[in-house]
């Protein structure tokens, strides 16, 4: 049989030396890869890329269609984006799936029962990237949640549960504030969840979810969330299992996947062969079961288990009455080769099955549009006077008429006028909402004539954005006081 191409990217910082330590274990474990390696990160930033990837090396990833990345170093300073978000949102990977696992008691922890995974939506919600400045005092940065991506996410998390045997589903959303984005995602999970009668179901407000997860993790199995609640809390849970250094994870796509640490370069250790390979390791045993060589995955794992159990450590999690030999980079390498074959003895030996594991599905339900009907239009304003009354007035002197009306203006989604407040504070950053007359339907072209009489008024209209029914129903929300 061929080997399995992957490819390979030695990263910056540590990156180089914990992947030839992984690789040098897998190799040994009889991982049947053959390996492609391209260059990506600092050197490629600055080289003028941006994107911190070289166009020629998307033709082995998508080749390969696996990705082994160590971390990469971003350049400081403004105009480079994020490699990991454009590997993801260009090759489709959708699910990130992170284990956080305590080891005690070999690793210190205050939550010795910890075993959960974090399944984190990995292409739109505020990672979107869509941000701007609009006004002097006023940033925005778009929330996207699509009902593709938040049933391709919520499914993939059900699949996964009952592949690995795992219990329960938990999601987590702030939907009791943003009602239609985190609404929608709680509603698939809703939806999905019914699906699979024989796994557990229940959803938690992200807030006192992510409270009860720091303080009693052991009450979860398998969470998922939307992008940045992902984001941040499987780093939490990664550091509360025992160490972020021990995490691995990866970015599964219908086409393609990318198994990393989920730590950095940490430029200042680089070259210094001190660094715990432990976090790309784990990855790497992801990736084995994700390319069908679960044996390779299952030898890697319990040898590294065992080299645990036996308190040969490197330094970050080394601890003394714990730990009984303090290893380098490349030490801790030979101490898990020696091992490969043993079992852990305390620990739960783990076995991999072909077909299990991480899986990819990216099913989503293509559904019949909606009938869709332009009801008004919220008009954004750049207006520096901060009373509320003023421009409402004027706003209604200088645009009411062609059957649209003022309804009503808010800040910051407050709303303003008429009938405020005067404690409310107010920035430069206004929202006028219109309707149509009597609730009369509206045009394209009358919101273009509106935007006429703003600018023929010497109002700086910043954008605008639709206000629509779908079957009847409102795809918009009332400002808070409206």
């Amino acid at each position: 049989m061929s080997r399995t191409p992957i490819t390979v990217a030695y990263g910056d910082g540590i990156g180089p030396e914990i992947m030839e330590a992984s690789l040098r274990i897998f190799q040994a474990a009889g991982a049947d890869i053959e390996i492609e390696t391209i260059d990506i990160g600092e050197k490629v930033y600055l080289s003028g890329n941006s994107t911190g990837i070289a166009p020629g090396a998307w033709e082995s990833l998508r080749r390969t269609k696996v990705f082994y990345k160590a971390p990469i170093t971003t350049p400081q300073g403004g105009g480079y984006k994020s490699l990991n978000v454009t590997t993801r949102k260009t090759l489709g990977l959708y699910a990130n799936v992170r284990p956080s696992v305590a080891y005690a008691p070999f690793v210190r922890t205050k939550h010795p029962k910890m075993d959960l995974v974090i399944v984190r939506e990995n292409e739109e919600d505020l990672y979107a990237g869509i941000e701007h400045r609009q006004t002097d005092e006023v940033y925005q940065c778009l929330k996207l949640i699509s009902r593709p991506g938040s049933e391709k996410i919520v499914r993939y998390a059900f699949e996964y549960a009952r592949a690995n045997n795992r219990k329960k589903v938990t999601a987590f959303t702030k939907d009791n504030i943003m009602k239609m984005t985190d609404g929608l995602f709680h509603k698939v999970f809703d939806e999905i969840g019914a699906e699979y009668p024989d796994l557990e179901k229940e959803h938690w407000i992200i807030d006192i979810g992510a409270a009860k997860m720091a303080d009693t993790p052991e009450a979860f199995d398998v969470l998922v969330l939307p992008n940045l609640y992902g984001d941040v809390l499987s780093d939490v849970a990664a550091q509360i299992a025992g160490s972020v250094g021990l995490a691995g994870s990866a970015n599964i796509g219908a086409h393609a996947a990318m198994f990393e640490a989920i730590h950095g370069s940490a430029p200042r250790r680089a070259g210094q062969n001190v660094a715990n390979p432990s976090g790309l390791l784990l990855a790497g045993v992801m990736m084995m079961v994700h390319i069908g060589q679960p044996q390779a995955a299952e030898t890697v794992h319990n040898a590294w288990l065992r080299t645990l159990e036996e308190g040969i450590h490197t330094y970050d999690i080394f601890a003394d009455g714990i730990s009984r030999q303090k290893v380098s980079t490349s030490g801790f390498a030979d101490a898990v080769i020696e091992r490969l074959g043993k079992q852990p003895e305390t620990l739960a030996a783990v076995a991999y099955k072909a077909g299990g594991g991480v899986v990819a599905t990216g099913a989503y339900s293509q559904r019949e549009p909606e009938q869709k009907e332009l009801v008004g239009v919220d008009v954004f304003l750049h207006y520096r006077d901060r009373d509320p009354n003023t421009l409402g007035q004027a706003v209604e002197a200088a645009t009411n008429g062609d059957g649209v009306e003022l309804v009503m203006i808010s800040n910051r989604g407050q709303k303003v006028y008429p009938h405020g407040l005067p404690e409310t504070f107010c920035t430069d950053h206004w929202r006028c909402r219109f309707m149509g007359v009597d609730n009369a339907p509206i045009t394209h072209a009358q919101i273009i004539r509106l935007l006429g009489r703003f600018s023929d008024a010497g109002f700086d209209f910043i954008k605008t954005e639709h206000l629509v029914t779908f079957d009847g129903v409102a795809g918009y929300t009332l400002g808070q006081g409206q």
